[in-house]
């Protein structure tokens, strides 16, 4: 689940999501995915997408790394595209979709070498909660990358005008997401899940939280 519409959990939001992945948003995931690597400095290993929803970022991971990702979603309808999407790219035996709740995460601790995933952490119910259960299935020397940048400056503002056309509303919604306020809230969740090792990387295209283990 990302952070592009709220009605996610319908097959409807489903396949909106796709479509605006699909389109408007198309060239952040690659951008992403070699931002990840390149502060994560995780090339191989285990990773896990938290709310891929239609998982572009972890078809994008693939493709630019070593890394086996599970792509993880709560929604059925999110993982049903994802699985398509995934088979269309020729991806199935490096991407894998998996169910499963970033409150429950169906890993062992110590299991996982990176986790990222964009936007879904502003739909979290309990993001201390959400927190400890990353740091828990990280292993020794994993890092996340979990945020909701846009790649870079330009891409921001070239996605902006395509998505005020769609949803006047989303330019609104989107900013109030990446302010310095929902940071702060962000800063004091991860203290009171007692992450001891975390920093959050902001520039002109957003924000990511990167742990280190």
């Amino acid at each position: 689940m990302t952070e592009e519409s709220e009605d996610q959990f319908s097959g409807a939001g489903a396949g909106r999501m796709d479509a605006i992945a699909k389109g408007p948003f198309a060239p952040i995931y690659p951008v992403i995915a070699r931002q990840a690597i390149e502060i994560c400095g995780i090339t191989e290993g285990r990773c896990v997408d938290i709310g891929c929803g239609p998982g572009h970022l972890a078809m994008a991971l693939a493709t630019a790394s070593d890394l086996e990702i599970d792509a993880l979603d709560s929604s059925a309808d999110m993982l049903e595209i994802a699985e398509l999407n995934i088979r269309e790219a020729g991806l199935t035996d490096r991407v894998h979709p998996v169910s499963g709740d970033v409150h429950d995460l169906p890993y062992d601790d110590g299991s996982v070498d990176l986790i990222v995933s964009r936007g879904s952490l502003f739909f979290w119910n309990d993001r201390a909660r959400a927190f400890s259960e990353i740091w828990r299935v990280l292993r020794p020397g994993g890092r996340t990358f979990v945020g909701g940048g846009f790649g870079t400056a330009a891409l921001k503002a070239q996605i902006t005008a395509k998505m005020r056309e769609i949803d006047p509303e989303w330019e609104v919604k989107a900013a109030k997401r990446l302010a310095p306020a929902n940071q702060d809230a962000i800063r004091r969740d991860l203290e009171t899940a007692g992450i001891p090792s975390s920093e959050i990387h902001e520039d002109e295209a957003g924000f990511w939280i990167v742990m280190r283990k």
